[in-house]
């Protein structure tokens, strides 16, 4: 636990400066939001930073408000697992956002009710589930009371006895109760739960990323 403080002390700083640019990133453009949303579609069982890279390199070939699947594909394949799914969800994403032959996802997303907002994400976003979704509302300011329970934080909590064991599958009860219990601590040890989740991250990786 006083390793943890410690930690949390050192990078306070840097973790409060990468809570800032998520805020700034949902208070800004919509396309900027929905690449986001993509990056987050892409994460499962692949390294965030390849993830990264996939998305920087479909903006720069404009190809991620498009409905080109095959090149999009070729890029995704090597750097995330599944390309080829993961590239029909984000075509499949991009269809649930458009309104009018505009790019509507602010409307969409709900800050009062990050919950419902939730709910809302994973029942009509292929790819999403409460751990992307979660991702995704986090990553664009609005992850205050919500947990994002990938191997590392599952890992952490493990380690300092918040659960018993990791799941080999985690249901919604499961998630819900997992970051239920993770709230409960990060108020004992006074650490913002959003906070709490890029320390344990950083902890794992060795920086702080998203």
């Amino acid at each position: 636990m006083r390793s943890l403080i410690s930690d949390y002390r050192k990078k306070k700083p840097t973790i409060k400066r990468r809570l800032e640019d998520f805020k700034d990133l949902h208070r800004g453009k919509g396309r900027d939001i929905f690449r986001e949303l993509c990056f987050c579609i892409l994460t499962p069982q692949s390294k965030a930073v390849n993830c990264d890279k996939a998305i920087r390199t479909l903006k720069r070939h404009n190809l991620l408000f498009g409905n080109n699947t095959r090149d999009i594909k070729n890029i995704l394949k090597g750097l995330t697992r599944f390309h080829n799914k993961k590239a029909a969800y984000l075509v499949a994403a991009r269809k649930v956002f458009i309104n009018n032959k505009k790019l509507d996802i602010k409307n969409k997303l709900n800050p009062r009710d990050i919950f419902k907002t939730r709910e809302w994400l994973v029942k009509n976003i292929k790819g999403l589930g409460y751990k992307e979704a979660s991702h995704f509302l986090r990553n664009i300011g609005l992850g205050r009371d919500i947990a994002i329970l990938d191997s590392h934080i599952l890992k952490n909590l493990k380690k300092l006895g918040i659960i018993e064991k990791i799941p080999n599958s985690i249901t919604k009860k499961n998630y819900i109760d997992i970051e239920g219990k993770m709230g409960e601590f990060s108020k004992k040890v006074n650490i913002p739960l959003e906070e709490l989740d890029l320390l344990f991250w950083s902890n794992e990786t060795g920086f702080v990323f998203k």
